[in-house]
């Protein structure tokens, strides 16, 4: 391919999963990018392939049900569980020594989720605006929502209300949400435009819900805080000021980690590898290396 990324499929309980990974013939560490939704597909995470001129491979998939991957008939495997098997597989495809692991919002609480049942399997986990307690998160963006101009939050109770998500008033009224704590660039990426417009709506209504700060499908109870404590390998957590899931929810995961970091970009929403994108990389590509040994160590930090 033009972008040097080769493209195959990895077959999981016999559906095919699109993997595409960056420096593919590279001898060097792999990391390895989760995308989130549920439902989205891996290009909006494009920028972390920048990593690549730091020697590593850097691979990506799109999850069961999203982008160029199958979708099943029913709906019964868009679970958080069987994320995980797919997550395995494809982790398990690559070969090699333990790997380097990141998730962006639902794939950082899918990283974090792995994590805590196969840190021997890792080499370091990056979260980037992710989580582990959906009911916290929830109410977070429920305190953003109130902060909303009022004609906008009049729009979002009165069609919400109703179940008219699709109204366009209401549509309009959440990208008010989506611009604040998305992603604040405009125009947006050509990337992340890509991955949103061609959002599951299976798998994203299944386990999330109608739009991000409506979350009443099968992931709205899962809080696994308790287990965070088994994560032994480093970590780095990262969010944005202005993120929709938000820095107190990354400092919350930060406690109940051993050595957690935590990074806050001051002028970034849900996607600091877009709004902060050489700071990003900087921050994210030095951590790598201090895992792998290749780098000086460093205590907790900002951008």
């Amino acid at each position: 391919m033009a972008d040097g990324s080769e493209s195959s499929f990895v077959t999981v309980d016999g559906d095919r999963i699109y993997r595409r990974v960056f420096g593919a013939r590279r001898r060097g560490p792999t990391l390895l990018c989760l995308h989130g939704g549920p439902g989205a597909t891996h290009d909006y995470l494009r920028p972390l392939a920048d990593l690549t001129a730091r020697g590593y491979r850097v691979a990506f998939y799109d999850a069961l049900g999203c982008g160029r991957s199958d979708l099943p008939e029913g709906r019964e495997r868009f679970t958080l569980a069987h994320d995980l098997t797919v997550l395995d597989a494809v982790r398990r495809s690559l070969g090699g020594r333990r790997i380097h692991l990141m998730g962006s919002s639902y794939g950082g609480l899918l990283a974090l989720a792995y994590a805590t049942r196969h840190s021997d399997e890792l080499a370091s986990l990056v979260s980037t605006g992710g989580l582990c307690d959906v009911p916290f998160a929830s109410r977070e963006m429920a305190r953003l929502v109130r902060a909303l101009p009022i004609a906008t939050r009049r729009a979002l109770r009165y069609y919400g209300a109703r179940g008219e998500y699709q109204h366009p008033a209401y549509e309009a009224a959440a990208m008010t949400f989506y611009h604040r704590h998305v992603c604040r660039l405009r125009p947006w990426p050509r990337e992340l435009e890509f991955s949103l417009l061609r959002m599951s709506r299976p798998v994203y209504e299944t386990m999330n819900g109608p739009n991000e700060f409506t979350i009443v499908g099968n992931l709205r109870s899962i809080d696994f805080t308790r287990e965070l404590g088994r994560i032994a390998v480093p970590t780095l957590l990262v969010h944005g000021r202005y993120d929709e899931v938000t820095p107190a929810v990354g400092a919350r995961i930060q406690r109940a980690i051993p050595g957690a970091r935590l990074a806050i970009f001051p002028k970034s929403s849900h996607v600091s590898f877009w709004e902060e994108r050489p700071t990003y990389r900087a921050l994210v590509g030095g951590f790598l290396k201090e895992a792998d040994g290749r780098g000086p160590a460093s205590g907790a930090s900002s951008p």
